[in-house]
């Protein structure tokens, strides 16, 4: 441990470090409007892989900074498509619970602990439900207010109070409905983050149930809360800005058993580890959830523009085509 002692650069002396350690620059005009709106901070992630394993951080010969912007901007293309899936298998992991749990334990089932395993916090379940329930309620209070005291004429301001009361269904319930004290589960599960769902399902009592819902996507019930959890680390990742390249997931799914995924050789990126393993799952999901979706072949189209060096760096097999998951191709249209 040492004390921190980095001193704050401004943009045209970063640029000059990175030329000092040997990294190519082929416009220093437009580099500097690069890191004008891209921190050099959080571009050094991707400067990794052209650089010498040495204190210095030195450039390997022939690095250019236009090699380095290119996986940047791919990481982003990479991020928004993950994202589309990720949002797809979110709203339907949503439906698949309330579907199977709500007709078989009524519309009130999430706030019954009897329905979840003795391990489950129930109450850190409901204690932000009845608090978001209490904002909403108190937050439609002022602004009704607020707008009866303004000078619009009766019947505009009734119509305003309805709009405002039907902004979100929590508020709508709160002030609607004295019992349960609760909205029904179909509803409550439209507001839980991803983690929270996927907490919620891992933690429902009877495998019987799980078995049910997880069998909406082909798989084992433990598999599906594993790939739950892990989704919820990569949804994550990609609600921040952060980098899904060449990162090795610290939650590693589980998979099927008939899945066969091959070890990459020597010292290179396992597919396991790397994302690669987090997008044949989503192809698997989006192809139950989307039939009809474009998804991998627009992967694809983003995957074929790279070098094959930096795909291995996120574990994707030679002929990850060719892998059971993956062909056939899809057809149809978003």
């Amino acid at each position: 441990m040492r004390p921190f002692d980095k001193p704050a650069l401004s943009v045209e002396q970063q640029l000059e470090l990175l030329k000092q350690r040997g990294l190519r620059v082929a416009n220093d005009d437009r580099a500097v409007r690069f890191l004008e709106v891209v921190t050099l901070f959080r571009l050094s992630p991707y400067m990794r892989p052209f650089q010498e394993s040495d204190p210095e951080h030195t450039f390997k010969p022939g690095s250019t900074l236009g090699a380095v912007v290119e996986i940047y901007r791919f990481d982003g293309s990479l991020r928004r498509i993950t994202m589309d899936a990720i949002e797809r298998v979110e709203v339907a992991i949503r439906a698949a619970i309330s579907n199977h749990m709500c007709p078989k334990y009524g519309p009130d089932w999430i706030a019954d602990a009897s329905v979840f395993s003795s391990s489950y916090s129930h109450s850190d379940l409901l204690r932000p439900l009845r608090d978001q329930l209490n904002k909403e309620r108190n937050k439609l209070g002022r602004e009704i207010d607020r707008i009866k005291k303004s000078r619009q004429a009766a019947d505009v301001q009734q119509k305003r109070i309805e709009n405002r009361m039907r902004d979100n269904y929590f508020r709508f319930y709160g002030s609607t409905y004295t019992r349960p004290e609760f909205p029904p589960a179909w509803a409550v599960l439209e507001e839980l983050s991803l983690g929270t769902v996927s907490t919620l399902f891992n933690a429902i009592g009877k495998s019987a149930d799980k078995k049910a819902i997880a069998s909406r996507f082909s798989l084992p019930f433990e598999v599906l809360a594993s790939w739950l959890h892990t989704l919820t680390f990569i949804r994550n990742c990609c609600a921040h800005h952060s980098r899904l390249w060449n990162r090795e997931l610290s939650i590693r799914p589980s998979l099927p058993k008939e899945w066969v995924v091959p070890n990459a050789p020597g010292d290179q990126a396992q597919p396991k580890q790397r994302l690669y393993i987090v997008l044949t799952m989503l192809a698997h999901l989006t192809d139950l959830i989307s039939p009809d979706s474009h998804w991998k072949l627009r992967l694809a189209e983003i995957i074929d523009q790279q070098e094959p060096g930096y795909l291995r760096l996120m574990g994707f097999p030679n002929d990850w085509k060719r892998q059971p998951q993956w062909w056939p191709g899809v057809r149809g249209q978003d």
